[in-house]
């Protein structure tokens, strides 16, 4: 089992920007894809972004593309989202999750982490 630490959640105002930071245990021969996913009360869950462990190929949700962006560093087993441009939204716990397949389906996620709180608000 991949252990998963999510931090980098805040406060922040509309238009600015926060980094997420995942951390995940064990080697990336563990999983083949991380995950960004969000969930707000009463909402379900959603994916925001996923990249590849092996080739760094990014995917992004239609609501986040372009002003989000994923990256790792192999070295730290370390997965960042960089979020731009928040919108004034309801405030929404960020999970990071690990997966054996290639993409990052909700469904097909194998570990997740706790959490980080992101609030944008005025």
């Amino acid at each position: 089992q991949v252990q998963i630490v999510e931090s980098g959640g805040g406060l922040v105002q509309p238009g600015g920007s926060l980094r997420l930071s995942c951390v995940a245990s064990g080697s990336t021969l563990d999983y083949s894809a991380i995950g960004w996913f969000r969930q707000a009360p009463g909402n379900v869950r959603e994916g925001v972004s996923c990249i590849s462990t092996s080739d760094g190929t990014t995917d992004y949700s239609d609501s986040v593309r372009g002003r989000f962006t994923i990256s790792r560093d192999t070295a730290k087993n370390t997965v960042y989202l960089q979020m731009n441009r928040l919108k004034l939204e309801k405030a929404a716990v960020y999970y990071c999750a690990t997966t054996t397949w290639a993409y990052c389906s909700l469904s097909d996620m194998d570990d997740w982490g706790k959490g980080t709180m992101v609030t944008v608000s005025s």
